[in-house]
């Protein structure tokens, strides 16, 4: 992101007070969106933007122009601003902190967020989906795996496994890549798209490209209704937490690499002998890398 993008970002003060000032002038549509953020906004922190759409009976570009109306520059914008007035600011490193806490503490916490989200991701990750997306990715010539900000370090994470099990996969954490890249797809290609929110820009548009020309699009994204879902085939879920309260992943981080490990360990039960070899093969290779 430009340094004017990433400034664009930042949280505007004062957000429900803009709301309140502007509610009077607001179309009937935009009234509704106004009035449930006022009566809820620790609600709306937690949501994406297709439930604020469903609970309000508007549209998801009626949100996005809602928020646009406001100065900001889309429903995250208005979620960020929101949280910095809402919520206590050391909720923006790890939400169970506070301010106070000493290391033993802390370590607790935070150990226990990413406990969690296993056990929560393990609950609602759901073996059939695990199963076709397996195939799906067995059955393509080459995958292509899409993550931006913090999914990009998940996405090189799983091109270098699916590598080292004889898999032709390449990761894209560049936007522009990505959007040529999945654009020029087709059905022979396979596509794991891995974003927490579902509502990146970046990754939303090409998933959404992939899925138009043809690809079968995989998508690792949090238990909520999303934008991205409606250009998934195949949803592997996680559950964590960091919805509320922060953009930054840190146990999703953790649930999402748990999720990757299955799906890589599942593809190479599924082709065990062509796995085995050629993970002899790398570890040999890469043994000359050691001392």
């Amino acid at each position: 992101m430009t340094q004017g993008g990433a400034r664009d970002q930042m949280p505007v003060e004062n957000a429900l007070a803009r709301i309140r000032i502007a509610r009077p002038t607001m179309p009937k549509g935009a009234g509704r969106i106004a009035d449930f953020v006022l009566a809820e906004p620790e609600r709306v922190v937690r949501m994406s933007v297709t439930e604020l759409s469903e609970a309000t009976g508007a549209s998801e570009g009626s949100v996005i122009n809602f928020c646009r109306s406001l100065g900001l520059t889309g429903f995250q914008h208005l979620k960020l601003s929101l949280a910095q007035e809402i919520v206590r600011p050391v909720q923006f490193i790890h939400e169970d902190l506070e301010k106070d806490d000493d290391l033993e503490t802390v370590c607790r916490k935070v150990f226990h967020s990413g406990i969690q989200a296993l056990r929560d991701t393990h609950s609602v990750l759901d073996p059939q989906a695990l199963g076709q997306a397996v195939a799906a990715m067995r059955a393509a010539k080459r995958i292509e795996i899409y993550g931006i900000g913090s999914s990009a370090p998940i996405a090189e994470d799983a091109h270098y496994r699916m590598l080292r099990i004889g898999l032709d996969a390449r990761a894209m954490t560049d936007s522009h890549i990505q959007a040529i890249s999945a654009s020029r797809t087709g059905p022979d290609v396979a596509v794991l798209t891995i974003s927490h929110t579902g509502a990146t820009h970046e990754t939303l548009t090409a998933t959404r490209l992939a899925h138009e020309a043809g690809a079968k699009t995989v998508v690792i994204t949090n238990y909520a209704r999303s934008p991205i879902q409606s250009h998934a085939d195949i949803l592997l879920y996680t559950m964590a937490r960091e919805t509320r309260f922060r953009t930054e992943a840190m146990a999703s981080r953790i649930a999402q690499l748990c999720v990757i490990d299955a799906l890589i360990a599942a593809l190479a039960l599924a082709d065990y002998d062509r796995a085995t070899d050629t993970l002899r093969r790398t570890f040999d290779i890469l043994s000359i890398k050691r001392f």
